[in-house]
């Protein structure tokens, strides 16, 4: 019968099936860090369980460190300073690896775990975190769960999980110049809605995406939550291939050939049957910014603010009012008269080198508006040392940009830094009210919409390189 991609790995990582539409579903790898980690090990431990498989168990610090120049242990974060000595202290009794501070592997869990090769195509992975997803882009089965499921997941190597349906979205014909995979992935949920993909797995297909390195695919997968998904895929090619090899917990030798072989078998049958199936015309995609408090509501830059009452939807009028007030913005104000405060470049969805590299192409012989306070987070160590190998910090320096160590950092708030009370151009991937501060109005973009609009000092796409 022909499978899906994501019936494969369904097929492969089902242990049994204990009823109420349930599956009992194998893990291989289980992520922590140290906002949600230290709780699951610390309940783990005072229940008198071990973890089952020590060595298929990893924990970074990402979430409440602090990404300041010399942090040490210090966050700005209540009580930080506790989780973070609270999950050293479990991982090492756990005997689990554990990516600490000053490690130079450390970096946010969703970009660790592929560059350093530890999931891998056709592996399951589960982390306390919903953008688990992101790890999706491998060609892996990844979702974020809470605290209580992580501890039976480091109990058993397995959980119960109720099956989601599928579903394919297929990008055709050519991605415009200038515009960037975040581009692609709002547009998509801007179109089709914040719940257009709940209770569905997304595997991302088409010409476009084919074409997409496995970075920008990485921003696709992690933010098909946002769109209500279980979680995202892209089946693995040559191009995953290329980029696992020769990473650190990558298979070498006979396994590396063994693996390969595996992994050219994950891809959907030419004939499978999805539950549902959207298309994109990506000609029809430009630069897009969101003017709301989710990322469905967006729209291209260089356009207006929708008015509430051009929404069919009561639903969605009433949403779009709720944002436009909290956001302070009127209906019909063009996207480019919007002034920022702040710019953000960083987070698991967008602080890959290739990011990087693309905002400080265009920051070269800028600077950054008098006005706008602008931060720079590499999303790992190894990030920041390979951009700093190529000069990029001293762009982002030179145009004005705080140059941070890696870390989550101002993607969203915890009580520690804030862009509470400004107008923010952020890459990241979620823009509800309060997430990067009390008060904050955050805007999601790509790197290089970030980068112009700091330049600018309001929200502009980024006019071509000469």
């Amino acid at each position: 019968m022909p499978e899906t991609l994501f019936d494969k790995l369904w097929r492969i990582h089902r242990v049994a099936d204990p009823g109420q539409g349930e599956c009992l579903v194998h893990l291989d790898r289980i992520f922590l860090h140290e906002r949600t980690g230290s709780v699951a090990l610390l309940s783990l431990e005072q229940s008198g369980r071990t973890v089952r498989s020590p060595e298929r168990v990893f924990c970074t610090m990402d979430h409440i460190v602090d990404t300041r120049p010399g942090r040490g242990d210090a966050t700005s974060v209540p009580h930080g300073a506790r989780f973070i000595a609270a999950t050293r202290d479990s991982a090492r009794r756990a005997g689990i690896r554990l990516f600490d501070v000053n490690d130079p592997r450390q970096g946010i869990g969703h970009v660790i775990a592929a560059e350093l090769g530890i999931v891998l195509p056709g592996m399951s992975v589960v982390c306390p975190d919903s953008h688990t997803c992101t790890l999706g882009a491998l060609g892996a089965l990844a979702w974020g769960i809470g605290s209580t499921e992580a501890e039976h997941a480091l109990a058993t190597g397995t959980l119960r999980v109720s099956r989601p349906g599928s579903m394919r979205v297929s990008f055709d014909g050519c991605v415009p110049a200038g515009v960037a995979p975040k581009d692609l992935i709002v547009h998509l949920i801007s179109r089709f809605g914040s719940r257009a993909a709940t209770g569905h797995a997304v595997e991302f297909a088409g010409p476009a995406i084919e074409a997409m390195p496995v970075e920008g695919r990485a921003t696709l997968c992690n933010m098909a939550v946002e769109m209500g998904a279980f979680t995202g895929l892209v089946a693995p090619d040559e191009r995953t291939v290329r980029y696992v090899r020769g990473r650190e917990y990558a298979p070498t030798g006979g396994l590396w050939e063994q693996a390969t072989r595996h992994w050219s078998g994950l891809h959907s049958d030419c004939d499978a049957r999805f539950d549902r199936e959207l298309r994109v015309d990506c000609a029809a995609i430009a630069p897009t910014v969101t003017w709301g408090t989710n990322p469905e509501q967006a729209v291209p830059i260089g356009s207006r603010v929708p008015d509430p009452d051009s929404f069919a939807d009561p639903h969605q009028a009433r949403a779009a009012a709720r944002a436009l007030k909290y956001m302070d913005l009127a209906p019909g104000t063009p996207t480019d008269a919007i002034r920022i405060d702040a710019a953000f470049i960083g987070s698991c969805t967008n602080s890959r080198l290739s990011d990087l590299r693309a905002a400080a192409g265009y920051l070269k012989g800028r600077r950054i508006a008098p006005w706008v306070r602008a931060l720079c987070v590499p999303g790992s160590s190894s990030v920041k040392r390979a951009a700093e190998a190529e000069g990029l910090h001293e762009v982002f320096r030179r145009a004005g940009f705080e140059w941070r160590e890696a870390g989550c950092s101002l993607c969203f708030h915890a009580g520690g830094e804030s862009f509470g009370g400004q107008r923010v151009i952020s890459s990241t991937n979620r823009n509800f009210q309060g997430r990067q501060g009390p008060g904050a109005r955050t805007h999601l973009g790509s790197p290089l919409t970030v980068a112009a609009s700091a330049c600018r000092g309001y929200i502009r796409a980024a006019e071509p390189i000469a």
